[in-house]
């Protein structure tokens, strides 16, 4: 979309959050009002009401939002001084304390809604812009879409406020593209798809944000961490294991209880001392490092780690497995000298690239952040870095923007956002540099020339956490997985309960000839074949073998795909090969 076609779906937006504040509160005279922005594919609203509203609701406030748009009202803005705005919303606490907050010589301007004759219809502080009349809005291309909570500026400690979100559009058209877009989001949604293919639960009562892998699930992720490793080994890694928690000192020098101790856990007291549960694993790593000299020739190190961290989020951010407490990271730390440096970065850009094509995403851009004004470390390391970091983009040939000052204090980083079958860009991979910690924990290499240098070192995340990851490919694939991950691979339906016997025969006959590469059921329930046949899909089996008394008579399986297509009948260690090929290729098409 161009700029210029953005920032006038913006304003758009923007001036359809204030004709839903006016109709709000004509509606509903006794309603405090707050903010109002455009967001990204809408606006938003808050509101303190006299009295809860509900969804029911929603339908009258947009009736009212259509009178006041078929009105044609204009929209003026005009300028106050600050007491004058004080007087104006003097029965608006809201607007009253933004007004406080600015400067004293800021002019502050008020839009207000003004009928054909003229008069004022409603006001709004507010910067603008706005449609200068709102003939510019159609009507019919707008909609109020739910109701939610929000502090008050996102302070608990401030009233709870009502916030009512809509979208809104150019014409029909787009809105109703955008619908059927949050139609197919519901439908995808990983906590709903987790439900109904029994993958995942969370249980609050028991701890939030804490994830629990069902059999399904469990099944899922076994898959992808031993590809993981098959792919970590095959590319010069080694697999370390390191303890959950450490005693305080650790995460003092590497500076976690300085720059991150509010996103840590409470300390345990231990024989005295005081222990903290890891919020990442990059000091146990250089602990490790440090156990012993290193040389130049032992160089580059490569180590990665499948380990579950535990970081303190708010609940008011938690979201299924997108945003979590506990989660396993699949980071690793690349210990390198300089001359090293280039090549290793290229390397795992190219190993992350490969990885993401195996499961489906071919659209990636990278972001590539520089230095912020607060930093640690040499200026001609932040540059080496960069220059082997944006080598690595070019090498690959991606698609990339400049995050000017998006680093971290620590190092530069190229970010990997993959698109999912939606079009939506998720955050994942992160390759990091690190001039902090090695400093801090006098890391050292002895190079050829006989002194003591310090090594480079890159964190590198490439799914970022298996639980976020896990979130993202659910959504992407709307739980039709492809065959090598699926929880459940293979369901063999008899026609009719005659047919169990060989249904069971089938299924085990698959089961020996695939040596355990292949999950496989007899559905053997007194349900009806196409009962079963539905039940199937609704659990996005991507193999059903239908059988009756010409497959018992022939010794084949007639396949049915989870798509509704067919395949031609296949004796039952031809099917099993054919399978076979699919998981073992790991292949997207079934």
């Amino acid at each position: 979309m161009s700029d210029n076609k953005n920032a006038k779906l913006a304003t758009i937006r923007h001036s359809v959050s204030h004709i839903m504040a006016q109709a709000v509160v004509k509606l509903f005279p006794e309603t405090k009002t707050a903010i109002g922005p455009a967001i990204e594919n809408g606006f938003y609203y808050d509101f303190l009401f006299s009295k809860p509203i509900t969804s029911d609701d929603l339908s009258v406030i947009e009736a009212e939002m259509k009178k006041i748009i078929d009105s044609r009202q204009d929209f003026v803005k005009e300028t106050l001084n600050r007491n004058d705005a004080l007087m104006l919303f003097a029965r608006e606490p809201f607007k009253s304390e933004l007004i406080k907050e600015l400067p004293e010589d800021d002019e502050i301007s008020v839009y207000e809604n003004r009928n054909a004759n003229g008069d004022i219809e409603w006001g709004d502080l507010c910067k603008g812009p706005h449609v200068e009349n709102t003939r510019e809005i159609n009507s019919a291309a707008f909609k109020l879409q739910s109701i939610a909570g929000a502090y008050w500026r996102g302070d608990e400690t401030r009233p709870m406020l009502t916030r009512i979100y809509g979208t809104a559009w150019e014409n029909p058209k787009d809105l109703k593209a955008h619908l059927a877009f949050l139609e197919e989001v519901e439908k995808r949604d990983h906590r709903r798809v987790g439900r109904e293919m029994d993958l995942y639960s969370t249980h609050e009562e028991a701890g939030a944000g804490l994830i629990y892998w069902h059999p399904n699930g469990g099944r899922m992720r076994v898959a992808i961490e031993d590809f993981w490793r098959q792919l970590h080994y095959s590319n010069g890694y080694e697999i370390l294991y390191t303890p959950h928690i450490g005693k305080s000192w650790l995460w003092e020098k590497s500076g976690h209880l300085g720059f991150y101790k509010e996103g840590m856990y409470s300390s345990m007291k231990i024989d005295e001392n005081d222990y903290y549960i890891r919020p990442m694993k990059c000091p146990f790593h250089i602990m490790i490092y440090n156990n012993k000299g290193r040389s130049y020739r032992d160089l580059p190190l490569r180590w990665a780690e499948l380990g579950t961290v535990y970081r303190y989020e708010r609940s008011g951010v938690l979201h299924g497995l997108l945003r979590v407490r506990g989660f396993t990271q699949d980071d690793a730390h690349i210990i390198c000298t300089p001359d090293q440096m280039e090549s290793e970065i290229r390397e795992v850009l190219r190993f992350s690239l490969s990885l993401w094509n195996v499961f489906g995403f071919t659209e990636i851009k990278a972001y590539l952040a520089t230095r912020p004004k607060e930093s640690v470390g040499e200026q001609e390391r932040w540059d080496a870095a960069l220059v082997s970091l944006r080598n690595a983009i070019d090498a690959e040939g991606l698609a990339y923007e400049i995050d000017e000052g998006g680093g971290a204090f620590y190092g530069p980083k190229i970010d990997l956002k993959v698109k999912d079958a939606l079009g939506r860009e998720w955050q994942m991979t992160t390759i990091q540099f690190d001039f902090n910690e090695p400093e801090r924990f006098d890391m050292t290499f002895v190079d050829n020339d006989g002194q003591h240098k310090r090594p480079y070192m890159i964190h590198r995340a490439l799914l970022g956490s298996l639980e976020r990851f896990f979130g993202v490919l659910i959504e992407h694939f709307g739980g039709a997985f492809p065959v090598w991950i699926a929880p459940e691979q293979v369901a063999v339906i008899p026609v009719s309960e005659v047919f169990n016997e060989y249904a069971e025969k089938a299924a085990g006959q698959i089961k020996t000839r695939a040596a355990g590469n292949l999950r496989v059921t007899a559905e053997l329930s007194d349900d009806r074949m196409n009962a079963k046949i539905r039940n199937c899909q609704t659990r996005k089996i991507p193999y059903m073998l239908v059988v009756g008394q010409r497959e018992a008579d022939e010794g084949t399986v007639s396949i049915r795909l989870r798509d509704g297509r067919q395949l031609p009948a296949m004796k039952l260690d031809d099917f099993a090969a054919y399978a076979i090929e699919k998981v073992v290729s790991r292949s997207l098409e079934l």
